[in-house]
């Protein structure tokens, strides 16, 4: 349905890292919330939190986003 893919910058040492937030339905037409996160390159960890209706979920999104952006993650726009 809808994804969100945020970047941080970080030392020249090291690569950057990025978490991405997705609202979708699953195979049993429950909507999930599907959170990614790691360093730039590497497959990163992964965690589904399942909610009753997308209401919920919307607002659980943007509580993750949100609080992503405030640890100094960017948005990047996808094409």
């Amino acid at each position: 349905m809808t994804t969100c893919l945020l970047y941080r910058a970080t030392p020249r040492s090291c690569r950057p890292r990025y978490y991405r937030v997705e609202i979708a339905y699953n195979l049993f037409d429950e909507i999930s919330v599907l959170r990614e996160w790691g360093v730039s390159g590497s497959k990163g960890a992964t965690r589904i939190d399942i909610f009753a209706n997308l209401r919920h979920a919307s607002e659980a999104a943007d509580r993750l986003r949100n609080s992503a952006l405030k640890r100094g993650y960017f948005r990047v726009a996808l094409a």
